[in-house]
């Protein structure tokens, strides 16, 4: 590092250039990116995703595109049977699918019962419009429901009420606008200056700001490169935005924190900014490495949306890196000292240990076992709780609380209609087969409130046929699940099977079946990584099971916030969504794993160096806990703002993402790192230092010979 030092602070002029450039072109590769972004969610060769192109190349309809359901209640004294009605709800159900090249299924094309509620008062049927190719819900195009209620209305009968819901209508209803992605980035890059000018005191506050907005714009230039090459998701956007902030806003904190330290021991700022980067640099980069560990799952997963987010999870964490261990070096030995003199400095110039921090450690160190037990109580009955997770798209109950679709869908359950309408299932049966048999079957499984073949070249075509299966419960249900299972086992040979259910079901299994293989590698990799940072088997071991269980804490919390509802109502005004989505928990660990090892890396890197000066584990935890405490603390308020402002997109699923992240890296702060990970290593003593000979040859370190009993006491505490 020492070299790399020298080197960077000798091409001064040229690596602000160099930095200067990329972000130039990255402000111009922001305004591209959101044009070049896709929305596949699906795992490619699944048997869901292959039906539900199978249905849309050769109907244009349906698939994992769920129907508007149009709800008509008919005046006091009238019924579906009633002379004339049938006829005009034919008509203008007919008039509504020509409106949108929809397919349609009602009372008035299949003469089944199912399709009416209240005593034939409530007919329903559920229209398909037509998707055109390389649509997705990004698009900016208009909503179906308003031109679908406009062209039915003129032929229902005089005083019918009309009323028009679906999943997706609920599910906008629900989130609203939402902030775009640049304001979300302000937003939490304005709460990042609060932080910080509370930590330093000074004009040097804004320095961290710079080096992110920096790393964000020539990330977004990497992201648009990669756009040429291959799909990217269009969340990648948030991940970039907000992420970055966050990592790069900590690197440079770090890095900031411990020159204002050398700084006040006497040295000068190209003397500090060198030892620095000797110290606080190497945290820097075991922590990238530890981020780009954690993402790998996802680079390496049979899943296309999540190796597109796994591309821009590495790029930021890399280039933040490296804009910290490159400009940011820069301007500290150039303009730092003249930044940390323009304002008055009201917190500490970085000599001493933190006195509230210390105080804290030297509790933690005298009561360290009601401190680590009181810790896993906490994470361990979260843990507990994720345990009930269900994977599956949000229940239209805890959508929208108000607005037209949510009044279709309080008529819908007046009149006693299942909400399993809601997310009907596509069967696409091949030429030969006969769709009245077929539908015949599936009529008698468990859990079938309606099955609709009819014909006609909306559901007949080139020797194929659709059939619609309409269930009592919403497809992100066990039930709906379980019915989705049954159906395949039930059709004919060669027919398939589509709906987002049934994505659902195939995502689960190819990312979450070979999960455990998965993670073994990851925390082996992250072990070796962190045994010769530390010089430590017991250090790595213990990081890598706190990191688990703090991560399997998270899914917890994610569970009672949004899947029981504990706190969705209270803050987003959202019911309780009784599932998950099912790229949640993998998102959320492949991000967290690494974002949460930063503070690991950080704290523990300080109590090493403690540790080798003192000879004294008490010691090492006082020093090195009150100087970093505070560091970890506002880098974690400052990736919680981040991740509140990404809770306020209006896509439910990225709101619970954003509050998985948030819960994450509050509890990873405090529980796990200010009260768990020091009350361990208080508890394990001399313990934490060793590392045999043969593992300091296999990772190519100095051993670290087990002290003796007595090492403990070389540096006497206080307590």
């Amino acid at each position: 590092m020492d070299r790399f030092s020298d080197f960077v602070l000798r091409h001064r002029l040229l690596i602000g250039l160099v930095w200067l450039a990329a972000a130039c072109a990255g402000a111009f590769a922001v305004t591209r990116v959101p044009d070049r972004l896709t929305e596949d969610f699906a795992p490619p060769g699944s048997a869901a995703r292959d039906a539900n192109a199978a249905i849309l190349a050769a109907y244009g309809t349906g698939g994992d595109e769920k129907p508007e359901v149009s709800v008509v209640t008919l005046p006091a004294g009238t019924t579906a049977d009633s002379p004339g009605v049938r006829d005009a709800l034919t008509k203008a159900f007919a008039a509504g699918g020509e409106r949108l090249g929809a397919r349609v299924v009602s009372y008035g094309t299949t003469g089944d019962a199912r399709f009416t509620a209240g005593g034939g008062r409530v007919v329903y049927g559920l229209v398909y419009p037509r998707v055109e190719p390389g649509a997705s819900e990004i698009d900016d195009g208009p909503e179906p429901a308003g031109p679908l209620a406009e062209a039915m209305r003129p032929h229902l009968p005089a005083g019918a009420g009309l009323r028009v819901t679906s999943m997706g209508g609920l599910a906008d209803e629900a989130g609203g606008e939402g902030p775009s992605v640049l304001t979300e980035t302000l937003i939490g890059g304005l709460g990042a200056l609060v932080v910080l000018a509370f930590v330093f005191g000074s004009v040097l506050a804004v320095v961290p700001l710079v080096i992110a907005t920096v790393s964000i714009l020539t990330s977004f230039l990497l992201v648009y490169g990669i756009t040429g090459v291959t799909d990217v998701n269009f969340m990648v956007q948030f991940v970039v935005a907000l992420i970055g902030l966050g990592v790069a806003v900590d690197y440079s904190l770090l890095l900031v924190t411990r020159w204002r330290e050398e700084r006040a021991g006497g040295l000068s700022a190209d003397a500090a900014t060198r030892r620095a980067m000797a110290t606080a640099g190497h945290a820097v980069v075991f922590s990238a490495v530890a981020v780009g560990i954690g993402l790998v799952s996802m680079l390496v997963m049979p899943v296309e949306f999540l190796r597109s987010m796994a591309y821009g999870g590495v790029i930021i964490p890399g280039v933040s890196a490296l804009a910290t261990l490159t400009l940011l070096p820069v301007v500290l030995a150039t303009m730092g000292p003249a930044l940390d003199r323009i304002a008055p400095r009201w917190r500490g110039d970085g000599a001493r240990a933190g006195r509230a921090w210390t105080a804290w450690a030297r509790r933690i160190v005298r009561f360290r076992i009601p401190a680590a037990l009181a810790a896993l109580a906490v994470l361990g009955g979260l843990a507990f709780a994720a345990l009930g997770m269900n994977l599956g798209e949000p229940h239209s109950g805890a959508l929208a609380k108000s607005g037209p679709a949510y009044e279709g869908l309080a008529e819908l359950r007046g009149a006693g209609v299942p909400t399993g309408v809601l997310t009907p299932v596509d069967v696409l049966l091949p030429p030969g087969a006969d769709p009245a048999a077929a539908a015949s079957e599936l009529r008698g499984l468990r859990g079938v409130h309606a099955v609709a073949a009819p014909g006609g070249g909306m559901w007949r075509r080139d020797g194929s046929a659709l059939i619609t299966v309409v269930p009592v419960d919403e497809g992100g249900t066990d039930a709906g699940k379980d019915l989705v299972k049954a159906v395949r086992d039930a059709v004919p040979p060669g027919a398939r099977v589509g709906g987002e259910a049934a994505n659902d079901i195939d995502f689960a299994a190819k990312v979450y079946g070979t999960f455990p293989y998965m993670l073994g590698l990851i925390c082996l990799l992250t072990f070796v990584l962190l045994a010769r940072a530390f010089r430590s088997l017991l250090l790595a071991l213990k990081a890598v099971v706190l990191n688990l269980l703090s991560l399997a804490a998270v899914l917890g919390a994610i569970v009672l916030v949004w899947q029981q509802g504990h706190g969705s109502d209270l803050f987003w005004g959202i019911s309780a969504t009784g599932s998950i989505a099912a790229f949640v928990p993998a998102m959320v660990f492949a991000f967290l794993y690494g974002l949460s090892m930063d503070y690991e890396v950080f704290i523990l890197a300080r109590l090493r160096e403690e540790y080798d000066r003192t000879g004294s584990t008490e010691a090492a935890v006082v020093e090195g806990l009150g100087r970093t405490g505070r560091l970890v603390t506002s880098a974690a308020l400052i990736l919680f703002l981040a991740f509140a402002s990404l809770a306020a997109a209006p896509i439910v699923e990225v709101k619970i993402f954003a509050t998985g992240l948030g819960l994450g890296i509050l509890l990873d702060a405090t529980v796990v790192r200010a009260l768990l990970v020091p009350a361990a290593v208080s508890l394990f003593g001399r313990w934490n230092w060793w590392l045999p000979g043969w593992a300091a040859r296999v990772l190519r370190v100095p051993p670290s010979p087990l002290p003796q009993p007595d090492g403990e006491d070389r540096v006497p505490v206080p307590v």
